[in-house]
């Protein structure tokens, strides 16, 4: 694995694993080859760790195939469904109203929602544990509430989802092998 140091006026020593290949290593200007050395091996478990997860994260998006258009449009279908009732049951809790639910392939969000209330979710979530899927509704739900993503904002997200915290992991870990589904068009 190639090592490569990026040195800067930074204070402190870190690792990131960018490929199989490629290990690098930021470090204060004047921090010598040999600390640097000493501060990789000292990290190794650290390191394989990064790779044992790449790994994983490749085989799983090598699994990912896109939708065809039968498969598309019964994922579709079921998010109608699944987004209209889920969304209801959800705003009722939060004491919110919203617009028009509209159910898109975006390839680089999950939900929005906008100043009219208006709804977008992407059909890929259905894909998603079902946890997922009524996080990302509560969380564009709470945008009724507050247009940002304040300590506010946060706190009727964690009111109505506790543990939204690993339902933002699952999303962050799968994201690339969701977005892969995507169709053409």
């Amino acid at each position: 694995m190639e090592v490569q140091i990026i040195r800067s006026r930074r204070r402190t020593l870190s690792l990131q694993v960018r490929s199989r290949e490629l290990l690098l290593v930021r470090a204060p200007l004047f921090t010598s080859d040999r600390a640097i050395r000493k501060f990789v091996e000292s990290n190794t478990a650290w390191i394989q760790k990064q790779l044992d997860r790449l790994a994983l994260r490749e085989e799983q998006t090598s699994k990912a195939s896109p939708l065809d258009d039968a498969e598309r449009k019964k994922l579709i279908q079921e998010a109608k469904k699944y987004f209209q009732e889920k969304t209801a049951y959800y705003a009722e809790l939060l004491g919110v109203s919203y617009g028009r639910i509209s159910i898109r392939h975006q390839k680089s969000k999950w939900g929005s929602c906008s100043a009219a209330g208006n709804l977008n979710f992407n059909a890929l979530l259905m894909l998603a544990p079902e946890s997922v899927r009524d996080y990302v509704i509560v969380h564009e739900l709470c945008h009724r509430l507050h247009m940002n993503h304040s300590p506010q904002f946060w706190s009727e997200v964690r009111r109505i989802c506790p543990d939204y915290g690993r339902q933002k992991a699952w999303l962050k870990e799968h994201e690339e092998e969701l977005m892969l589904r995507n169709w053409a068009g």
